[in-house]
């Protein structure tokens, strides 16, 4: 797998560089820190030399990597020999979306988070001393430690741009994950080396759906052959699969039903986390550390990294059991994917592509029918996630993730009226929507909110009847997001929902700023409060609105 990986990655970058006419890296020349600086890589990260693990694998070195590993090796065990200083003349340090930019806080939020999209905007080019994968088109970052493209992030960013009148940017985002997608099939975490293992939740449908309602309905379908190629990753090896057993991402139930897990191929530390994840692992037998590290790198590709939601004894990360668990949130947006899929497909109407569109529309109702019947726990209201190979809830830890059926129209009505009371009962706080009822110390854990989950709860409720749910959520959390604005110009990629007055902490680095999809939420919401839609997956939606722009078309060729 490592190898294939590597090959795939080269690929990427050197169909990156000869798009922009650039000479195209040779495969010797792919940036892969932690194998490519050996030793020194080890030593810098566990001696603390940056507090930031990511900001190494992020720097670039000022000489080819094998010859700062080389004169590293030649002085390393020499008197007085200062670790700090050698990185310092060997390694141009990372810089910061967003750090130059001063907020003037006698604007308005909206208008600082327009005046941000410029600050965040970034276009890679190739250089094969750089963990940075370079992209074709322009895209926006998070801000603060987050210097690349991120796969989830980039969905709620989008909300925000679309409201900003900026769906160039929102395309030119969408062509990139789908180059991504049909160069290396699948969409990575991020645009780094270091991410290739693993993708993140596949928004991309929804990011599809997003953008071709907002500009034109009939640009969808470019798009399929990069849908399909990423849900055949998502689906790598279901055919093989008997019941009871796993495969990368997909896992087949005991009574015979597909559903899908989070994964990564590499079962090592995250380069990006390396001294965390390493440290964590030497408190555990070694025979039980690559289970540890795939749990570690599963919970990554889960963007819910770390949550009591994924750890049998909420205070202690050692007991990670993210591969054991076929996630609600994550079979919701590969419901939505088929459905998008059968939907383009009905479209296009080529030659095959009935047929087609029939598969993809019976994988997504069995796929609801098996996810629903999992996961629905009807004496409590909600939907837990579910551990696959006995199929038993994991009701001890109910989470927010229960919105995302909720948000992609899986569940029936009584079932989402259900989750939406106790959504309101349980979940609902003075500042918007807890992420979990647990303090755990981790960040995705209460007592924080995160802006993609207030946008999946809030238009969740909405579509089963709560609209009075949905405006208070909504008035709280735009209240919040104000307030902290006002008070330090930032927009922040967290914020604690029980106390407002309190900033959010948790996890393994210090609350970021910037912050892309805060941008694109805050935005979103701000416009519904002022009476504008914005466009919300499932249910049919983009089908319905292929369908209408197929007839007008029809009338207007007549």
């Amino acid at each position: 797998m490592r190898s294939l990986r590597v090959l795939s990655s080269v690929a990427l970058v050197t169909l990156a560089a000869c798009r922009r006419g650039a000479p195209a890296p040779t495969p010797t020349a792919l940036y892969d820190p932690p194998h490519a600086l050996g030793p020194l890589f080890q030593d810098v990260q566990l001696a603390r030399v940056f507090p930031d693990s990511k900001t190494l694998v992020d720097a670039r070195p000022r000489e080819a990597p094998k010859d700062v590993l080389t004169a590293y090796l030649a002085v390393r065990g020499t008197t007085g020999f200062d670790l700090k200083a050698f990185v310092a003349q060997h390694f141009t340090p990372p810089g910061t979306p967003g750090a130059n930019v001063r907020a003037d806080t006698a604007m308005t939020m909206e208008e600082h988070i327009r005046a941000l999209w410029p600050a965040l905007t970034r276009a890679a080019v190739p250089d094969p001393q750089s963990t940075l994968i370079p992209l074709p088109y322009p895209y926006v970052v998070p801000g603060g430690r987050f210097r690349e493209v991120y796969y989830w992030d980039s969905y709620f960013t989008m909300l925000g741009l679309v409201e900003s009148g900026r769906t160039d940017l929102v395309k030119s985002m969408l062509d990139n994950f789908a180059y991504l997608a049909t160069t290396l099939g699948h969409v990575p975490n991020g645009n780094r080396t270091y991410y290739l293992g693993r993708s993140q939740p596949p928004y991309f449908a929804a990011m599809v759906g997003l953008y071709s309602t907002a500009t034109d309905t009939s640009q969808a379908p470019r798009y399929l052959d990069a849908l399909e190629k990423e849900h055949a990753f998502w689906m790598d090896g279901a055919e093989r699969l008997k019941p009871g057993e796993a495969y990368r991402r997909v896992v087949r139930l005991p009574n015979g039903t597909l559903l899908n897990r989070y994964w990564d191929d590499i079962a090592e530390p995250r380069p990006e986390s390396y001294r965390e994840d390493y440290t964590l692992a030497q408190s555990v037998p070694a025979a039980q550390r690559e289970v540890l590290y795939r749990n570690l790198r599963a919970g990554a590709e889960s963007g819910w990294d770390y949550s009591s939601r994924w750890m049998r004894d909420p205070k202690d990360l050692r007991t990670l059991e993210v591969v054991d668990i076929a996630p609600v949130d994550l079979n919701s947006l590969l419901y939505h994917a088929e459905r998008t899929i059968a939907a383009l497909r009905r479209f296009r109407a080529r030659a095959g592509d009935a047929a087609v569109a029939d598969r993809y529309a019976r994988m997504a109702e069995d796929r609801r029918r098996a996810l629903l019947a999992a996961a629905y726990d009807s004496a409590d209201g909600w939907l837990y996630d579910v551990r696959w190979r006995t199929v038993e809830r994991v009701r001890d830890r109910p989470t927010l993730a229960a919105a995302a059926p909720l948000y992609f129209g899986l569940a029936t009505p009584e079932q989402g009226r259900a989750v939406a009371a106790r959504l309101a009962r349980e979940f609902l706080k003075p500042g918007g929507f807890v992420t979990t009822l647990i303090a755990s110390g981790q960040q995705w854990d209460a007592p924080n909110g995160w802006p993609p989950l207030q946008w999946l709860a809030i238009q969740g409720v909405r579509r089963y009847g709560r609209a009075d749910v949905a405006d208070t959520a909504r008035a709280r959390w735009l209240a919040l997001n104000r307030r902290v604005y006002r008070a330090t110009g930032k927009m922040t990629e967290k914020y604690d929902v029980l106390d407002p007055n309190r900033p959010a902490g948790g996890g393994e680095y210090p609350t970021q700023d910037g912050f892309g999809w805060t941008n694109g939420v805050a935005l979103a919401l701000s416009a519904q409060e002022r009476g504008r839609a914005t466009p919300v997956p499932g249910g049919g939606r983009l089908g319905a609105s292929l369908g209408a722009w197929s007839r007008a078309r029809s009338r207007a060729t007549r």
